[in-house]
């Protein structure tokens, strides 16, 4: 099968994968510029609540095809920005569920999603200083969010790689699981996230993500959209809530 991405789409959970296994899933020029196109597809499904994104196999993603680069890294870097930035923008949760190597363009991936689950045993890495690259602004500022500034810096500076456990204590990841257990906790997580309020998600990942300017329009939705008194009369009533608000309003 060729490099690609797949994708899924089951109990609204759309799950994507990086498919290229023979180079233990380094994302190719033409996966990058697929990944917005793909992004806007399943943003615009109102079956789709939330989106993991994860790789084939034990690797999650080696960063980018190293032999597409021989030329000149500026185009696959472009592409590679606007694959990151249409990650972080997907406006519904989004998790990457994380095993081996999770290293260059994949920790680029992985730091775009809302959340990182990995498996005991996986490897984290920024690695442009091993190759003489400039590690672009945008996801230099994502990742100095993530885990800040000194542990960016060594992450940046060294291209050294890091264990789940040296993620986990530095913001990189949000839970590691013990090998055989990444699939059953990220399974079990998405029916959480599936079964609460968009609207409430959808207003946290804006205010979280840094966005003032539309505090009015979130408060607009809280009193009409139906989500918040649904809310409180399942809770009154001893209930499971039934929301319905969905992010195309």
């Amino acid at each position: 099968m060729e490099p690609q991405l797949l994708h899924r789409v089951t109990d609204g959970v759309a799950t994507v994968v990086i498919h290229h296994p023979a180079k233990r899933n380094a994302m190719t020029a033409g996966m990058w510029e697929a990944l917005p196109p793909l992004l806007d597809g399943l943003a615009a499904d109102p079956a789709v609540r939330a989106l993991v994104l994860t790789g084939e196999g034990e690797t999650f993603c080696a960063g980018a095809d190293i032999s597409t680069l021989r030329e000149s890294s500026e185009p696959a870097q472009s592409l590679a920005v606007l694959a990151e930035e249409a990650l972080a923008a997907f406006p519904k949760p989004t998790l990457a569920a994380i095993r081996g190597h999770c290293v260059g363009g994949g920790s680029q991936l992985a730091a775009a999603c809302d959340l990182r689950f990995a498996e005991e045993g996986a490897l984290f890495g920024v690695t442009p200083a091993r190759l003489g690259i400039v590690y672009p602004a945008s996801a230099t500022r994502r990742l100095v969010a993530l885990v800040g500034p000194g542990a960016a810096k060594y992450l940046l500076f060294s291209g050294e790689l890091i264990d789940a456990e040296r993620a986990l204590r530095t913001g990189m990841v949000d839970e590691v699981l013990s090998e055989g257990e990444l699939d059953k906790r990220v399974a079990e997580f998405t029916r959480v996230l599936v079964s609460r309020s968009q609207l409430t998600q959808a207003a946290a990942k804006e205010f979280a993500n840094g966005r003032t300017d539309r505090e009015a329009y979130w408060a607009e939705q809280a009193r009409t959209g139906g989500d918040t008194a649904e809310g409180v009369a399942a809770f009154l009533e001893r209930r499971p809530p039934r929301f319905t608000w969905t992010t195309s309003g």
